[in-house]
């Protein structure tokens, strides 16, 4: 009997189904998610990115002192609004056209996965709204009697003839951003993703002034700085182009804003403002 045994034993051994991994401990399964994991993220160091669009924005009214040989004075609560160019299709696409809307360029390189450091030009408009009531403080002395005087806080209109304020060709912001960008959903060739920012650059203005009865001027110049913040939504299609939606918020100070053809005349503001941002963009080299 042990000897028969002991063949069952070794014919089994030898048997195919005896070679059968018989353990049927339940193995874990990976399924694949839509949502980002750190351990799956896109390799993005080292990309290369360029976008361009559109914006409209705001400000917050500001206090703006003019100073020249025979005047200085400052006009307190400011309003100004925005520019937007009709939407039209010769304007926004029109190879000598496409600088004249609100505009947002943008080219940034990826440091690692997250990061990127840009450099960028926001196109605004900021058009002073006439007709607004102010109150006017310091003394006016250009020999012109409709606007010569004192004034301590005194209210007054802002009409066309006494003041013209825009920085419309534009209100340039040229700066430089650190961005991080979040994968938050993931799909084969598409992802969504959150971005944000900080940045700071210089001002530079092409102001179009007229001042009382000085020739108007629209000569651009270095006028002042600023920083800013940003966030945003940005849809990543085809792995390389890319639909980005911002909102951006920030601190601007001219302290030198040309006025007139005299260098020695001036104007000087600070205010806040907030942007929003459509920009198209594609990644240029991998």
């Amino acid at each position: 009997m042990r000897s028969l045994f002991y063949i069952f034993l070794t014919l089994f051994h030898l048997h195919p189904l005896a070679q059968v991994n018989l353990d049927i401990t339940p193995k874990e399964t990976t399924k694949k998610s839509f949502f980002a994991s750190p351990g799956q993220s896109i390799e993005r160091k080292s990309d290369l990115y360029l976008y361009w669009g559109w914006n409209i924005s705001a400000y917050t009214p500001s206090t703006i002192t003019f100073s020249g040989k025979d005047y200085h004075f400052s006009l307190a609560d400011v309003a100004a609004k925005n520019r937007p160019t009709p939407l039209d299709m010769k304007n926004y696409l029109s190879p000598v056209r496409f600088t004249i809307p609100q505009y947002n360029f943008r080219v940034g390189y990826f440091l690692n996965d997250k990061y990127n450091l840009s450099f960028g030009i926001d196109h605004m408009k900021y058009v002073m709204v006439a007709y607004q009531e102010t109150t006017i403080d310091g003394y006016i002395n250009t020999g012109e009697p409709r606007f010569d005087g004192s004034y301590t806080k005194e209210p007054m209109y802002i009409t066309p003839e006494f003041l013209q304020f825009e920085h419309t060709d534009g209100l340039n912001y040229v700066n430089f951003e650190l961005r991080r960008l979040d994968e938050v959903i993931r799909r084969p060739r598409s992802s969504f993703n959150l971005v944000s920012g900080i940045g700071t650059g210089l001002i530079i203005p092409r102001s179009n002034v007229t001042l009382m009865q000085f020739d108007r001027f629209d000569e651009p110049n270095i006028a002042g700085f600023g920083f800013a913040v940003m966030g945003g939504l940005n849809f990543e299609l085809l792995q390389r182009l890319f639909i980005q939606f911002e909102a951006k918020a920030g601190y601007l100070n001219l302290p030198n804003v040309r006025t007139t053809h005299d260098k020695t005349d001036g104007a000087k503001q600070d205010f806040c403002f907030l942007q929003l941002n459509m920009v198209l963009g594609i990644k240029l080299f991998d």
